[in-house]
């Protein structure tokens, strides 16, 4: 049975916080990829622990690649990875949960195994999106069972090795299909020549981490013409790699400090990254808030007002950005983000219908939001088996009493043990930390 709604707590003082966040997930399992592909044993330190990791390292580990938990200097343990045998016969079933990494990243590389790989996941998962890619490992000539419904379930019929070639994608509905085919590419026999065919992409920064940590091993990469990736054929060197925390996952508690005009830090934020969540040094300012990073520490410190406002692209952030904005003072509207009806849930429908139900003015528009000032009052938010929309209900709630979140369960996707460190966060006294 469900259980029952979280009563997100309530701000009864500014913040004064500081706060370590978990892995970052996107890292982990391009890294995960990489290593399962890779010419030697591979390490990752301090990695994510959460649903969608567990899920990628149960479908390499299905496919042949062999990672064990070791000893490592953090809370966590690392991660030794022994790649797939080179021609490995087998043939399995692959449990996508609602990972989008998962059922993205993995039918490309399930294409190089000699066997067949069926493809299945949580009911979310099987309306999201999968049509690009699936269009991509036919152009491939890897042959696809149930391929035309563009969803899950779905079966790979691999061969053993990919020819590569000329590849064209309309990745509009996800960056993913160009980061999926970008991973794997320079294991096949001819490398790829990929094309994208469609409108803008969305979420291009996610292209762009995955091909420099292509690059950072070895591999050869070509996007100096817009739309167009070129990976030449080679190996992918063995790596041993600390991950980065997940700096969008730090967008919830530094929208804490927004909100109730306090001073949260995250500790070790890196000076030059690859993630999206270091656009929140850029976002956050626009709100009022005020913003440094020094010696490796992010501070943001709240104002006596929220600004609305005006933001392009915002992708993943978005959530905590709509939950930020229907607290401000002026309205907001966010562009550039159609593409978020095919994440989890749709995103879009979901933010309007939760911060409606609450009392709020918001609407959707053919790309994204308009958030107008209002009164809200207490009542469910519901997650929609979102792990975005659930921190998103915990940061309104904190200005708002009375507001639970339904199945806060699901943070655990990226986020594991989020209300612990929520609370947590709030019941800090100057100078504390709290560990993630």
């Amino acid at each position: 049975m469900p259980s029952a709604p979280w009563p997100a707590p309530c701000a009864t003082k500014p913040l004064d916080a500081t706060v370590t966040i978990p892995a970052s997930k996107s890292l982990t399992n391009r890294y995960l990829v990489l290593a399962a592909i890779a010419d030697g044993t591979c390490r990752l330190r301090a990695p994510l622990q959460s649903r969608d990791s567990e899920l990628m390292m149960g479908a390499l580990r299905s496919l042949g690649a062999v990672i064990e938990e070791v000893p490592g200097c953090g809370d966590v343990p690392d991660l030794r990875v022994t790649p797939i045998p080179e021609r490995n016969a087998v043939d399995t079933a692959i449990d996508c949960g609602l990972a989008g990494t998962v059922m993205r990243f993995v039918p490309p590389l399930a294409a190089l195994i000699a066997g067949t790989v069926a493809f299945d996941g949580d009911p979310g998962a099987r309306v999201r999106p999968m049509a690009p890619i699936l269009a991509a490992l036919a152009q491939l000539g890897i042959h696809v069972n149930n391929a035309s419904a563009g969803t899950l379930p779905f079966a790979v019929h691999g061969t053993g090795s990919v020819t590569g070639g000329h590849v064209g994608v309309d990745a509009g509905g996800s960056s993913q299909f160009i980061s999926a085919l970008l991973l794997v590419a320079a294991r096949f026999k001819n490398g790829i020549h990929l094309e994208h065919t469609g409108d803008s992409v969305p979420s291009v920064d996610h292209i762009s981490m995955t091909v420099t940590l292509l690059r950072s091993l070895g591999v050869n990469v070509d996007d100096s013409m817009p739309n167009h990736w070129i990976v030449q054929p080679g190996p992918i060197a063995a790596f041993d790699v600390v991950l980065e925390q997940d700096l969008s996952n730090a967008g919830p508690f530094l929208a804490a400090a927004v909100v109730t005009g306090g001073t949260v830090r995250i500790p070790n934020w890196p000076s030059k990254t690859t993630q999206v969540g270091d656009k929140w040094r850029e976002i956050l300012p626009q709100f009022g808030a005020e913003v440094t990073l020094e010696d490796g520490v992010l501070s943001v410190t709240g104002t006596a007002e929220i600004h609305g406002v005006d933001l392009s692209d915002t992708s993943e952030l978005a959530p905590v950005i709509a939950a930020i904005a229907c607290l401000a003072s002026t309205p907001s509207t966010l562009r550039g983000i159609a593409h978020l009806r095919g994440h989890e849930t749709d995103r879009l429908a979901a933010l309007v219908a939760e911060i409606n139900a609450l009392g709020g003015d918001a609407m959707e528009t053919p790309d994204g939001l308009i958030i107008n000032p209002a009164p809200l009052h207490g009542g469910v938010f519901h997650s929609y088996a979102d792990h975005r929309m659930a921190t998103a209900g915990a940061i309104i709630a904190l200005a708002v009493p009375g507001v639970e979140v339904e199945d806060i369960s699901t943070t655990a996707k990226t986020m594991p043990d989020f209300p612990r460190l929520w609370t947590d966060m709030l019941s800090q006294g100057s100078g504390a930390q709290i560990r993630g």
